[in-house]
Parts: C-alpha cells; structure tokens; sequence
C-alpha cells in the first residue's frame, strides 16, 4: 500500500496540475502523506511543502546558473528527507532540469519514481529518453505523440490526456465579467497574458503593454491584463504605465474566454487559450545567451505549445527579436480586421482540443502511483 508520496512541482503549471493529483491520492486515502514541493493549490489540496514553487521559479540557462546555490541546498534537503520519511513513490512533474537528476537519487535510493508531463524531449535533447529508462519507473504523458518516443527506447509510458481538460472552469459568463470588471460591453476585448514569473514578465510585458494599446486605441477596444495568482497587482501599478487597461486577478480564465482576440506569452497559456478557441499571437522573449543557445538545441520549429499540438502554424509567434510592440500590432490588427480569418483561426484551435484526450488525467495519474506498490 502506498502511504507516502514525494511531490516535485518547481513551477506554478505544476502546482496547477499537481493539485489534481493530490486531490485524487486524498479522496483515495485520505491518511496517505504527500509532502515536497509545490505551491498554494497542492497546499490547499492537502499536500505538506516542503519548499514553494516560489522558491524555485528560475528559467532560462543564465538563471539557472545565479541560483546554483539554492538549487543544490533544495536537492540535499529532499534528499535528507528520502532517508528520513521514506516515501514510497516519487512523484515528479515536469521542471525536467531539476526533476531528472532528482530522479536518479530516488531510485538509488530504492524508490519508485512516476514522472508525470514529460520534459519537452519532442522540442530538445531527445537524448535524454534513453537515459529515463533506467531512472523512471513510469512515465505518465499529456501529449500522444510522446508516446512513441518512449515506447521506442523502453520506456514504459501511457498516455493520460491532458489536465487543463478537467480543471478550466468559469465563475463569469461575459456579461457578468464585463460588469464586475468595469469593462465596457460594447467594445471587444484584447486580452494580455504576460506570465506568471517576474522575470519573463520584465522581458515580455513592456511591449506587450504598448501594443495592446495602440491596438486598443485603432479598434476601440477593453485591454484586459490577466494577473497569475502568484503575482500582486501591485507589482503592475508600481512598474508600468496602466493607464486605460484593466488588470484581471483571479479570472484569467475568463480573460482568455471572452477575449476577442489575445496576446499570450509562450507556455501553456497559450494551449488554454486554443482551449477557449480564443485567436491570439504568441510571445516570448528571454536573455539572449538562453536563447542562442536554445536556438543550438531545439529541433522544432514553433516554439508556441497550441502550434506543437495542432502540427502546424495556426497562429503567429513573435519570438525574441520579433517580440517588438510594432510587430505584434501588425499581427493581430491582421485577424482583428478580417473576420474569415479570426473564424478560420477558431476553427483550427477547436480542433486541438480533440488532440488531447478525455478528461481526467488526474484520477489516472493517482491510480497509477497507488498501483505502484
């Protein structure tokens, strides 16, 4: 029977999805021990941190490298605590830098591990399939196509469906988001989801902001800037001239809902926007030693998830040195004023929903780690 279970989720998607999985392992037994890192949703869920995905937000190759330090002192302390708590499962959600050499201390250690969201080995180092053999017991994937990347080096893996399909509920239809927000009802509505990490933010949201205005200004329409809960708004109204856009804390679901049209850093923000059949023009924009050096490793040519899942570019990313206030105007006035695009582009992302499997994923996942024992 398995009555421990160490939790790995370094990043707010993470404890996102990861707060399902705890749900389901409490609704099973409700005495069972999860314990680890994670953040507020795992926390409220029942799961004992360790360490919040605060702590470990860094991204990026050069950020990475600052933070050595505290790094290593997260991985001792967990590692302490497999000595101590003896879990009985690992279980590891994506945050594939960290996650993947935990790993290998859990089964030296004689412990199951069960990885759940695969490292992006699609997009970049594919080599490390071969070495998830030895170190992960079961591989739980979001995507069908990783399937047989898996299969084909031994790997065992099943595919469980995606999680944003059992967790993106609405408290607001668009009347009644309108109205609680302030928002105009007359005008359309350009929603900005800039991240939920200071540091991407710094890069990405300043451009963004001055294009959702002119945009706003050439279309009249509401900007509305989809605040991740683990930032303040406060944060916003300090650093960045606000005038005439809305900031949206706690229904950012409801801003890619009801957005006409969207701005969308790259992430999984931009596959629950398809979600919401909600055109947009993906951004993103990093340090430029990570980003000539990601240019060296990934081998894929979008860089935006909802783009990976359909196969192909159904819409626009304006990458790095793309990622400019002038070019994201062009490309979204470039839907915004033809209506047969903005229809044909809805069309497209209905269709990556059905990529993604049934709904679910969390119950499989907690299934497969009590099977483990």
């Amino acid at each position: 029977m398995v009555n421990r279970v160490l939790v790995i989720a370094g990043e707010a998607s993470g404890d996102l999805h990861g707060s399902g999985v705890v749900r389901e392992l409490k609704r099973r037994n409700p005495k069972i021990d999860v314990f680890g890192v994670g953040g507020d949703r795992m926390k409220q869920e029942g799961m004992n941190l360790i360490y919040h995905v605060n702590e470990l937000g860094f991204m990026g190759f050069v950020e990475v490298l600052k933070h050595l330090p505290v790094i290593r002192s997260v991985q001792k302390t967990l590692e302490t605590l497999l000595k101590l708590r003896k879990p009985d499962v690992v279980l590891l959600i994506d945050y594939p830098g960290f996650n993947l050499r935990f790993a290998k201390i859990a089964k030296r250690s004689g412990i199951q591990v069960v990885y759940y969201i695969s490292p992006q080995v699609w997009a970049w180092h594919r080599s490390r399939v071969k070495t998830m053999k030895g170190i992960v017991d079961k591989m739980l994937v979001i995507f069908p196509f990783e399937v047989d990347l898996y299969r084909k080096e031994g790997v065992d893996v099943e595919f469980v469906g995606h999680p944003l399909l059992e967790g993106m509920k609405m408290d607001l239809d668009r009347a009644g988001f309108f109205k609680r927000y302030g928002l105009d009802p007359s005008k359309r509505l350009l929603g900005v989801l800039p991240g939920s990490r200071v540091q991407e933010i710094e890069k990405i949201f300043p451009e963004m902001l001055k294009a959702s205005k002119e945009i706003a200004a050439r279309q009249d329409m509401e900007v509305a800037v989809a605040v991740a809960p683990t930032l303040e708004e406060r944060y916003f109204r300090t650093l960045y001239p606000l005038e005439g856009v809305h900031l949206i804390r706690g229904a950012t679901y409801e801003v890619m809902a009801h957005a006409d049209f969207a701005l969308v850093t790259s992430g999984t923000a931009t596959l629950e926007t398809a979600l919401f059949e909600t055109p947009m023009v993906v951004v993103y924009r990093t340090s430029w030693p990570t980003y000539l050096l990601g240019r060296l490793l990934i081998q894929v040519e979008n860089i935006g998830l909802v783009n990976i899942v359909a196969g192909k570019t159904i819409v626009p990313e304006c990458i790095q040195a793309r990622a400019t206030a002038a070019n994201l105007v062009r490309e979204a006035l470039r839907f915004l004023n033809d209506d047969e695009a903005l229809e044909a582009t809805r069309q497209e992302l209905s269709l990556v929903r059905q990529k993604l499997g049934a709904s679910g994923a969390s119950q499989r996942v907690a299934d497969h780690i009590l099977r483990m024992a």
